[in-house]
């Protein structure tokens, strides 16, 4: 298997035939599922993840530049090979000729010489009339245009538009860029700047993340897996921005509610420097596992209840300083982390999911002490995930909007939550809002 016939895999994982028995997996999980039988060097995984998450995360552009040129059904296949080669064609410093053998290639390996043939033609067409990005007189309306030019479900542009208004066009630019990695230290185990030094020697480097004390940003390199002893582990600036705002202090009571694999609740851990108390909700028991695991290499003590948030899992007399709620929502924050999410989600997410979020936020509510602090976050820029969450606990509950610290002034909103836009400076979107409990 060489790279083009990796990436094809991996794009039919993500996209399996209608009707067909194939199992669908995500981008990145059929990446390294189908490059560990693959066998190939660095250079072509490289090149074939490239190639993959491209055409993925660019399916929508791709489909208006080769539409011209392809009449009638083709085989799921056949267009697959097409996207792919218009990819490499487009959007890498291709050998024209290399890549179109190729990919006429790979064509007859899945169909037949005719298919072949009309591989070839597509591509020489697409070749001879010169790519060009769409024009905006082109299209209905200004979301159409940039759901096309930026490869993005109309509806998503649309809710950007309400949501960031002149921002819009740099958002949609930002998320088709590769997103900003960074890892959190565990400063139990060492400081920032001795791991700085640590994975400058492996060819990593990085800075200190602007915005949380134990981050590092990756500026050159990556980082895929954690240290394996605990000392760091790879999490989102954006993410890792939660726990800043949380606060937690040592000798506090901290409640971190959805836990999932437990990169907010390690932070936590670390910040109460083994002086506390740390209690952490997850349902997914596989992710208690990890997460359990996970504690013990950091030198973290933690108590992990196994059970859905949104019902009534704790004393009713059992209450914390600070509390976490990292609420399950719609990730459409995340689009540009994840090549297939935007394909994958749909506009009545959001609605939906807020039902889930309001009954987990009531409950954890219960549990926060007169004067402490809630701090929820979603990795969604949705107003129905977001500030209608927000807002409609607020008129519910004895809580109050809380101070956030001064340096993240400039993403805070005409309330005074955090809004993080999607892909800017490398980016999630994220939404955080600090409520605290009147005395």
């Amino acid at each position: 298997m060489n790279a083009r016939e990796l990436a094809l895999a991996v794009v039919r994982d993500v996209f399996p035939a209608v009707g067909s028995h194939a199992v669908e997996r995500a981008a990145q999980a059929s990446f390294d599922y189908r490059a560990r039988r693959a066998g190939l060097g660095e250079r072509d995984r490289a090149f074939a993840a490239e190639l993959a998450y491209g055409a993925i995360k660019l399916r929508r552009a791709l489909d208006w530049q080769l539409d011209p040129f392809v009449s009638g059904t083709l085989p799921p296949a056949i267009h697959e090979i097409l996207r792919l080669a218009a990819y490499e064609l487009i959007y890498t410093r291709a050998d024209v000729h290399a890549t179109v053998f190729e990919f006429v290639n790979l064509a007859k390996r899945w169909g037949h010489r005719g298919l072949a043939n009309l591989v070839n033609a597509v591509l020489r067409s697409l070749l001879r009339a010169g790519p060009a990005p769409p024009q905006r007189e082109s299209f209905r309306s200004d979301d159409d245009y940039l759901g096309t030019r930026y490869s993005l479900p109309t509806w998503l542009v649309r809710q950007w538009r309400q949501v960031f208004g002149e921002l819009l066009e740099a958002i949609c630019a930002a998320v088709d860029e590769p997103p900003s990695g960074a890892v959190v230290v565990n400063t139990l185990k060492g400081s920032p700047a001795q791991t700085a030094l640590a994975l400058g020697a492996r060819g990593v480097e990085t800075r200190p993340s602007s915005y949380v004390a134990e981050a590092l940003v990756v500026e050159r390199g990556s980082v895929w897996q954690a240290s394996g002893d605990g000392l760091w582990w790879p999490q989102s600036e954006s993410s890792a921005m939660a726990v800043e705002l949380l606060g937690p202090q040592p000798g506090e009571r901290i409640l971190d509610v959805c836990s999932g694999r437990g990169n907010k609740a390690l932070q936590i851990g670390m910040r109460l420097a083994q002086q506390g108390t740390l209690c952490c909700i997850e349902r997914d028991a596989r992710k208690v596992t990890t997460l359990s695991r996970r504690f013990a290499e950091a030198g973290v003590a933690a108590a992990v209840v196994t059970g859905d948030a949104a019902t009534g899992l704790l004393s009713p007399d059992e209450h914390f300083d600070r509390v976490l709620v990292d609420a399950p929502c719609s990730g459409v924050g995340v689009v540009g982390r994840h090549p297939e999410a935007r394909w994958k989600k749909a506009a009545t997410d959001g609605e939906r999911l807020a039902l889930t979020q309001r009954a987990i936020l009531e409950q954890a509510a219960r549990h926060v002490y007169p004067g402490g602090a809630l701090i929820y976050a979603v990795c969604s820029t949705d107003p129905r995930e977001t500030v209608e969450v927000i807002d409609w606990f607020l008129a519910r509950r004895n809580f109050e909007r809380g101070l956030i610290p001064a340096g993240y002034a400039r993403l805070l909103t005409r309330d005074g939550d955090v809004l993080v836009p999607p892909g800017i400076e490398g980016r999630d979107g994220f939404y955080f809002a600090r409520v605290e409990r009147r005395a």
